[in-house]
């Protein structure tokens, strides 16, 4: 029992935690597959705590979402909540504060290689959370989450950005350009298994942006983020085009067009 309680006081130590009931957080370390190893194991496995954290977590990040970004709607806010409370998400949490390496499991689950598998350590970090919340209360919850949330919802929001660029260029093309974004695969290398492809994306028949993918879509996508980021650059430049007609009527000679403001790509 004593290596129980050493093996709590390091993981406290590594995370930064400070636990008043210390069998809470044992709970939440422990690993169904050592109680049914070791039935007479005093404390049980961390489920209900997982059910608990679970809760604790969606109304959290739902709440931090909601006061974040005040003009969203519930559909947008939704879906980051559902990026950031992910198993992969929550998994990549737990390998921030190499919680696996301090749960308690079966030898069995162990060899197996239970304290990387995503599913156990998405589990664990949700009974760390419900833990938290029954020895301390929701601030402290909310003190221990915002490291994890605020970087990852950065990255969710770049990502999502990088999706969207094809819809963002065409929705502004075709309203600034009046022309349609074209996109062409100029180049594809590599084996069958592992092809790399390269794709240009043209507007009224000038390339605006490059970019290179495992797939065309995804060489698309890198294409059209490129596009945007270039006619953002020509818009601070002054040298944006306001449509494929005046491109040719206002360009003087030797010269680029003439800005007109509000046209930069959002």
């Amino acid at each position: 029992m004593s290596q129980v309680f050493d093996l709590i006081r390091a993981f406290e130590s590594a995370a930064g935690l400070s636990f008043t009931d210390k069998t809470l957080l044992q709970r939440a370390l422990t690993h169904r597959s050592l109680v049914n190893e070791a039935p007479d194991f005093l404390v049980g496995d961390n489920e209900r705590l997982e059910f608990l954290g679970d809760a604790v977590l969606d109304f959290l990040v739902a709440e931090f979402l909601y006061h974040r970004f005040p003009e969203q709607s519930e559909g947008a806010l939704t879906n980051m909540r559902a990026a950031l409370v992910r198993r992969e998400t929550l998994a990549r949490f737990a390998r921030q504060i190499d919680l696996g390496r301090f749960l308690l499991m079966g030898r069995g689950e162990e060899e197996s290689g239970g304290r990387k598998r995503p599913a156990t350590l998405c589990a664990a970090f949700e009974a760390l959370v419900g833990a938290i919340y029954l020895d301390q209360d929701l601030t402290a919850v909310r003190n221990f989450i915002r490291p994890f949330i605020e970087p990852e919802l950065e990255q969710v929001l770049q990502e999502a950005l990088d999706k969207d660029a094809k819809s963002r260029l065409q929705e502004w093309s075709q309203a600034h350009l009046g022309a349609t974004p074209i996109y062409r695969t100029t180049e594809e290398r590599g084996p069958d298994h592992a092809k790399t492809f390269t794709v240009q994306v043209l507007i009224a028949g000038v390339v605006y942006g490059e970019g290179e993918g495992p797939s065309k879509q995804a060489a698309a996508q890198a294409a059209a983020l490129r596009a945007c980021e270039r006619l953002n650059r020509l818009y601070a430049l002054g040298q944006l085009p306001t449509s494929a007609q005046s491109d040719e009527e206002d360009r003087p000679m030797g010269g680029v067009p003439t800005r007109e403001r509000g046209n930069e790509v959002p």
